[in-house]
C-alpha cells in the first residue's frame, strides 16, 4: 500500500450535495423539450461526466440538436437553486480540518459552475487555486485525463494520490489513472444499490459519512 500524499475530491455529490438538484433540473428541461428522461436516469447515465459529453450522447440518441434555450434555462435555474437550496455535504468542513495531506478538487463541471458551487457553501477558499475542471483536458470521466492532469498540477505521483468519488464514471477514471479511490455514498442522489455499483467499478472501499474519512485515510496509508 503506497502512502497518500494528495487527496483529490470530486465536487458534485461529494463536497456539495448538488447532483440531485442539477439532475432534477436537467430532467425537467429535457422533458419540456420532448426528450423524456427522469431524474434517476439522468443520474445513472450522466452523473460525474462533463456536460459536453452528456449533450453529445443525447443529441446522438435524439437525432437532433439540443436548442440553446435549454442551456440558458438550466444555467439560470442552477444559479437560482445554488443560491436557495444548495448545501455542503454534511461533515465536509470538519473532515477537511482533520486531514493532514494536501487537498484539491477535480470535477467534471465547467469552471464557472464548479467555483459557484463551492463558493455557495463556503468551501472555495479551502481549495483555491487547486480547483480543476475536466474542461481543461481532452476527455472527461471515465477517461483518466483530468486526474492525471491534476496529479501533474499538484506535482504528486499518481500512485500517491487518493480520489474521493461518488460516481462510477469517476471511479473508473481514477483507477485508469493509476490512483487509489474511495467511493462516497453520502449524497442525496445515492440509492441503496449505489455502494455496490461503486465497488463493482473498482472502489477500494465505500463510506457514507465524512466523519470517518480521516480514520480511513490513516488506516490505509
Amino acid at each position: 500500500m503506497t502512502s497518500t500524499q494528495l487527496i483529490i475530491f470530486d465536487c458534485d455529490g461529494v463536497l456539495i450535495d448538488s447532483e440531485i438538484v442539477v439532475c432534477r433540473l436537467v430532467s425537467e428541461e429535457l422533458s419540456r423539450l420532448g426528450y423524456g428522461m427522469n431524474t434517476e436516469e439522468v443520474i445513472r447515465r450522466f452523473a460525474g461526466r462533463p456536460e459536453r459529453e452528456m449533450v453529445a450522447d443525447i443529441e446522438a440518441d435524439w437525432g437532433q440538436k439540443i436548442p440553446a434555450e435549454f442551456f440558458a434555462r438550466v444555467k439560470e435555474r442552477t444559479e437560482a437553486a445554488y443560491a436557495s437550496e444548495l448545501c455542503a455535504v454534511p461533515g465536509v468542513a470538519e473532515a477537511l480540518d482533520n486531514l493532514r495531506v494536501p487537498l484539491c478538487v477535480a470535477s467534471s463541471s465547467y469552471p464557472e459552475k464548479l467555483r459557484l458551487g463551492l463558493h455557495s457553501v463556503d468551501l472555495l477558499e479551502r481549495f483555491e487555486p487547486h480547483v480543476i475542471s475536466a474542461y481543461v483536458v481532452a476527455h472527461g470521466k471515465p477517461a483518466p485525463d483530468v486526474f492525471i492532469y491534476t496529479a501533474g498540477w499538484m506535482r504528486t505521483p499518481v500512485a500517491h494520490c487518493l480520489v474521493i468519488e461518488d460516481s462510477t464514471h469517476g471511479v473508473h477514471a481514477a483507477r485508469s489513472a493509476g490512483m487509489r479511490v474511495f467511493g462516497f455514498t453520502g449524497g442525496q442522489h445515492c440509492g441503496p444499490d449505489h455502494r455496490e455499483h461503486l465497488m463493482q467499478a473498482g472502489a477500494e472501499l465505500v463510506f457514507d459519512n465524512f466523519r470517518h474519512l480521516a480514520d480511513l485515510v490513516a488506516a490505509e496509508v
